[in-house]
């Protein structure tokens, strides 16, 4: 094999440094790749695949290498189409002159992953785009125990720890609390998680202690969907949180301990924060390891990345989760705050009903809203109010809307611009938004309520920088910043003079040539010019003796000498040179006033979060006044209580129909199991979703779709709304159900809000019924939690009169013969029938079947083995849960022979019927007796 040369072994140098990236490797106007990441590329981006000689000479083909290359100019949208496809890219550039002789310096510059992102292509305006790191330590089972033995009251003095240490009786200098929070240094299973988005320069961080903390770890996922996940030891090899980053959010994951480096050592950690935020908010972080070690090893990714100094990161946002409301996945997706179930789209969502923003940081900032619901009814509060001073007051908050249409992205704009990948186009999109300031400040004083009139005392016209970008930059400045025509004519003379010689060089030439005459008093003196002698003088003989001392002869003609001067020399130079000239002057001008702008990035952070807050609030408010939405009393009673709600979403979904509202009271004790009975497609689910999202819009400061609405805070809301097999788990649907019913069961408390739907559905009735029943009994008697509990086994009803709390809801159906009505209305008392022949007949099923169907359910009835019925016989057998049969082996739901009267009677909906219908009833009920 041929000797490499000498940008080879470079470019081999660099790649090994960078194995696991593709290497972009600057080659004059190209950026090339080789080897395996020119097959790689080629591919994915669909360009022609060459090879190129490695050596110095031509060689054999075995000494070719495979190459594909692509513009720089161009570079984002490529880099971007393979970081789409989960790689990362290593952006190489030259560092010195490529004009020089000898090898080119480079370095890496960048390293873009799929977290990193600043390419616009591949971002969503309207959400964040997260990297994170995710640290989990290990358990320690003997620890456990004497938490355990803490809380018998056992002395635990003398047991050991791996560790070798001890625990004594002094538990409050060893133990913060029982679920795993540390004051020193036993090491109890603890997680912590820190996001970033690089495009805003937002940075959160909390952490999780004791058993539950890896469920608690993906929970906090949903809030942010990263995008690219560090993990550490623990982590990695925890198969359920890697499944969930790479199956729930097709997250792209970074070993945090790779090539030897612990990127999660405390101790750098404890450096890199301290240096990143300062000794006052490094300090939120004090005794929580684990919430520190994943901020520090996010922040040394980032640094290898970015190569930059990421000044806009800046400020820490440490919270406890005492702060928001937990809501796990499932609910997330049952719910469909974000994107529907089913086809993943907005539209359909809560965020398409709720989102009227204007602005890409106002939208940002109401989906955090909606995926971090509020527990403080104080903040709470401060939110309804802002939103009612909007609504109140509609001149203000439709000029205020009409201020922040077309307002830009100011977040991610300074992203790009501390980055160092912005150009003068978007300094130009930071001054336009900075010129709407002024209007923005003065609307928001027109409003009464003092959160917002305190976003108007803190927001920040920039009036300075406005006009530094207004006086530097070009109105039609080019994408690139490197040729030029960026700086705007009378900010810098220097520039002036130079675009003066490169417009007008023959001017500037004939001017010389006029001063020099005049100097000289030489008539016939001409300034010309060749390729071969550049500009000269030129003298005829006859004016010899006249040439000054400062000229300098450059060549001799038979009638004439050609001279040159310092004067002309430097010109010529910058005639020939101005181009160049120009455009480095104007590149190291427009990265002084970037710098300039960079120094300031905390005061436009400030002021873009304000747009945010007053964006959203407006959002709310014209979303409210639009959709009849009323201002919620929230408060810590415990209790819900709704007048005339709507689900926010199907009714903005019905188009030829009005949405009929429902009621709802659940008591802190009374009320507060509510059992739903009634036939399917009746609105069981619509109606118990649309009490969780009401719940959840009032404790993200959002008015609700109701006439009247109280709430007490809720501090989690669990879902069990139907199941899907996991076959790539090994999962029936059943078995899904069972895992989501488990985890609600342990993580539920008093305060939270429990939707549960058909549980126990997916298997044989009786196990069914059972389970139902039993996780009924626990909601109620043991958790104590609000609960919504939709069945079809009717037999549940009882329950209402043993079950403490317990209420029956049925949805209210009109009969007319085989044919029935939804009414869509929640009526107390139970349902005792599914009409599933009747759902079956809507759904279209073949009139033979349906026909079938009848015979089949006459003949069940007649034997007695009707499956509908209470669990406790509506007869005789009041004490027995079950009757058994004999004859047959086996178990009978109903007595047998139950008067066909008493059946019609048992099936009327008195609520929906007419006079007439009643009467009709009643004649029906006199000829069957």
């Amino acid at each position: 094999m041929a000797e490499l040369s000498p940008m080879m072994k470079q470019y081999l140098e660099i790649k090994k440094q960078y194995p696991d990236a593709i290497l972009f490797f600057r080659l004059g106007d190209f950026y090339e790749m080789f080897n395996d990441d020119a097959r790689t590329a080629s591919g994915i981006l669909d360009i022609a695949l060459t090879s190129r000689d490695h050596g110095k000479r031509k060689k054999a083909p075995e000494d070719q290498i495979p190459m594909c290359g692509v513009p720089y100019h161009a570079s984002d949208g490529y880099i971007a189409r393979l970081v789409a496809k989960g790689y990362k890219v290593a952006v190489c550039e030259q560092l010195g002159d490529p004009s020089a002789k000898g090898l080119t310096e480079r370095a890496i510059v960048r390293v873009v992953t799929p977290g990193t992102v600043m390419d616009a292509s591949l971002l969503d305006d309207k959400a964040g785009h997260y990297l994170c790191g995710l640290y989990l330590s290990q358990a320690d089972e003997n620890i456990d125990n004497n938490i355990n033995n803490i809380e018998n009251g056992e002395n635990i003095e003398n047991n050991n720890i791996k560790s070798g240490e001890k625990i004594d009786n002094n538990i409050d200098n060893n133990i913060k609390n029982r679920d795993g929070k540390l004051n020193g240094d036993v090491n109890l299973k603890s997680a912590g998680a820190a996001f970033c988005d690089l495009t805003t320069g937002e940075i959160h961080v909390t952490s999780f202690h004791g058993a539950d903390c890896v469920r608690h770890l993906m929970n906090e996922l949903g809030r942010f969907s990263p995008a690219e996940a560090i993990l550490n030891r623990v982590a990695l090899d925890t198969p359920e949180l890697t499944g969930v980053l790479v199956n729930a959010f097709q997250c792209a994951i970074e070993d945090g301990g790779k090539d030897g480096v612990d990127r999660f050592d405390l101790e750098q950690a404890a450096i890199q924060v301290r240096q990143r935020f300062g000794e006052e908010q490094a300090d939120k972080l004090k005794n929580n390891n684990a919430a520190l070690q994943a901020l520090g090893a996010l922040l040394r990714y980032l640094y290898e990345t970015q190569k930059t100094d990421l000044s806009h990161i800046n400020y820490l946002d440490y919270y406890e989760q005492s702060v928001y409301m937990e809501l796990d996945l499932t609910a997330r997706w049952n719910l469909e705050l974000t994107a529907t179930l089913r086809s993943k789209d907005r539209r359909g969502s809560l965020i398409w009903v709720l989102d009227k923003t204007k602005t890409p940081m106002g939208a940002r900032l109401l989906r955090n809203w909606l995926e971090k619901p509020l527990l403080s009814v104080l903040a709470i509060r401060r939110r309804h109010g802002a939103v009612a001073s909007m609504v109140e007051n509609t001149i203000a908050r439709e000029e205020l809307i009409k201020n922040l249409t077309g307002f830009g992205d100011m977040e991610r704009v300074m992203g790009r611009i501390v980055y160092g990948t912005a150009g003068g186009r978007e300094l130009l999109a930071l001054r336009s938004g900075m010129e709407r300031l002024p209007d923005i400040k003065n609307r928001l004083y027109e409003f009464q309520d003092k959160s917002i009139r305190r976003l108007a005392d803190d927001l920040d016209i920039l009036d300075d920088l406005r006009v530094k970008i207004e006086k530097s930059i070009a109105d039609d400045a080019p994408v690139s910043i490197r040729e030029g025509n960026i700086i705007k004519k009378g900010y810098h003379p220097e520039v002036d003079r130079l675009r003066h010689i490169l417009k007008h060089g023959k001017g500037v030439i004939a001017e010389l040539e006029a001063r020099e005459k005049e100097k000289t008093g030489i008539r016939n003196l001409k300034v010309g010019y060749n390729k071969v002698h550049g500009y000269y003088i030129e003298i005829s003989n006859s004016f010899k003796n006249q040439v000054p001392e400062n000229y300098i002869r450059r060549q001799t003609l038979v009638n004439a000498e050609r001279y040159i001067t310092d004067e002309l020399k430097n010109l010529e130079e910058e005639i020939l040179n101005a181009s160049d000239k120009i455009a480095e002057l104007e590149y190291n001008l427009f990265c002084e006033i970037r710098n300039e702008i960079v120094n300031a990035s905390s005061r436009i952070a400030q002021t873009a979060n304000i747009i945010a807050q007053a964006d959203a609030f407006a959002s709310l408010a014209f979303v409210a006044v639009r959709n009849r939405y009323c201002r919620p009393e929230v408060d810590e009673s415990g209790g819900i209580d709704i007048h005339d709600g709507r689900h926010p979403v199907v009714e903005q979904m019905l188009k030829d129909s009005l949405f009929v509202p429902n009621d709802i009271f659940m008591g802190e004790k009374e009320k507060r199991v509510a059992i739903i009975t009634g036939p399917n497609m009746a609105g069981k689910s619509t109606y118990m979703r649309q009490v969780a999202l009401i719940v959840l819009m009032a404790q993200i400061g959002s008015f609700v779709p109701a006439s009247s609405a109280r709430i007490g805070v809720v501090d989690r809301i669990f879902t069990r709304v139907g199941a899907s097999d996991d076959l790539s788990a090994g999962q029936s649907t059943f078995m899904v159900e069972m895992n989501e019913v488990a985890n609600i069961l342990k993580s539920a408390t008093s305060r939270s809000l429990l939707i549960l739907d058909e549980i126990g559905r997916g298997t044989s009735t009786f196990d069914g019924m059972s389970i139902a029943r039993a996780v009924l009994e626990y909601c109620a008697n043991q958790i104590r939690a609000k609960t919504l509990f939709a069945t079809h086994y009717h037999e549940l009803t009882e329950l209402e009169n043993t079950l403490p709390g317990a209420v029956n809801y049925s949805v209210a159906v009109k009969t007319k013969g085989e044919d029935i009505q939804f009414i869509r209305k929640i009526i107390n008392g139970g349902a005792d029938r599914s009409y599933g022949i009747e759902v079956a007949k809507l759904a279209g099923l073949p009139s033979r079947v349906l026909k079938r169907a009848r015979m089949i359910l006459k003949e069940l009835e007649a034997e007695g083995v009707n499956t509908v019925t209470p669990v406790k016989s509506r007869t005789k057998n009041r004490g027995a849960d079950l009757d058994s049969n004999p004859e047959n082996g086996q178990v009978s739901l109903i007595s047998v022979g139950e008067s066909e009267v008493i059946d019609a009677l048992r099936r009327c909906q008195p609520d929906t019927m007419t006079p007439m219908e009643a009467m009709s009833f009643l004649y029906e009920l006199k000829k069957k007796i």
